[in-house]
C-alpha cells in the first residue's frame, strides 16, 4: 500500500505516466494508465488552495497474483509503474488473503473477518448471516471513514462485493450477459461503491467477465453501454 506526501503526489502521477508502457493484445496496442488503480483516497486533488499535509493513500488489489510476481517485490515480470508507487511509498511485509475474490475484499474494505463483514463464500445470498453476499449494514469500508475525515475517494475496476443473481431462465441469463437484453440494474443500489463511500467509480459490479466487453460495467450508477475500442477493464 503505497502511501505518499500530499505534496509528492501530483509528480508521482506525472512520473507514472511518463512510464506507461504499452501492451499487444491481437495486434492491437493497449495502453495502460493510471485506470489500474482499486483504491485512490486523496486529499490534495480538490483543492490546490490549501496544502493538507495528510497523506494521499492509493491501494492496490490483484486478483490470482502471487505474492513476489510483480517487479518490486523480486519478481521476473517488468511491472514499472508499480514499482515506480512502491519506490516512492510503502510497501506491505505481511498480508493476509482468503484464497477469494469477494472474501478478501470485504476484509480489505472494512477490517473485519469476512464472514462478519456478510461475504463469507461469494455474492450470492445464502439468507444466513455470514453468508450474505454483500457488505452488511454493520459493516463501515475504509472509504467512508477516510470520507468523514475530508479525504476525497476513488475506485477504478472490480467490485464483486454486492448481490448477483442468476435470472432463472438460463437463455434468458446468457443473453442478459451478452448485452443482449436489459435487466436493469446489475446489483441493488445502496450495495454499489457510491453508495459505500467512494465519490467515484468505473468499473464492473460483477465478478468474472469478459475483459474486452465487460458485463455490468458502470460509471458511478450508470450502465456504461458503448465500449471503446481496444478497451481492457482493470481486472483488479
Amino acid at each position: 500500500m503505497p502511501i505518499i506526501e500530499s505534496q509528492k503526489m501530483q509528480k508521482m502521477i506525472s512520473g507514472v505516466r511518463q512510464n506507461i508502457p504499452a501492451m499487444k493484445i491481437k495486434n492491437k496496442m493497449v495502453h495502460y494508465s493510471l485506470a489500474a488503480l482499486l483504491f485512490l483516497f486523496t486529499t490534495h486533488a480538490y483543492n490546490q488552495s490549501k496544502v493538507d499535509k495528510r497523506p494521499n493513500i492509493i491501494i492496490i488489489l490483484a486478483d490470482d497474483m502471487g505474492y513476489s510476481d510483480i517487479g518490486c517485490y523480486g519478481g521476473e515480470i517488468q511491472t514499472p509503474n508499480i514499482d515506480y508507487l512502491a519506490g516512492n511509498g510503502l510497501r506491505f511485509s505481511q498480508f493476509y488473503n482468503a484464497s477469494r475474490c469477494c472474501p478478501t475484499r470485504a476484509s480489505l474494505l472494512t477490517g473485519l473477518y469476512s464472514h462478519q463483514a456478510g461475504i463469507g463464500n461469494m455474492s450470492f445470498d445464502q439468507q444466513q448471516p455470514g453468508y450474505r453476499g454483500y457488505l452488511k449494514e454493520n459493516t463501515i469500508t475504509l472509504a467512508e471513514l477516510l470520507k468523514s475525515g475530508g479525504y476525497k475517494t476513488g475506485m477504478v475496476g472490480k467490485w464483486h462485493v454486492a448481490n448477483t443473481k442468476a435470472l432463472p431462465d438460463k437463455k434468458e441469463h446468457l443473453a442478459w450477459l451478452n448485452h443482449q437484453s436489459d435487466k436493469g440494474n446489475f446489483a441493488p443500489l445502496d450495495q454499489y461503491p457510491t453508495a459505500r463511500g467512494f465519490d467515484k467509480y468505473y468499473g464492473n459490479i460483477w465478478g468474472v467477465v469478459n475483459y474486452f466487453d465487460p458485463f455490468s460495467l458502470v460509471n458511478g450508477t450508470e450502465p456504461v453501454k458503448n465500449i471503446p475500442k481496444g478497451f481492457i477493464i482493470p481486472m483488479l
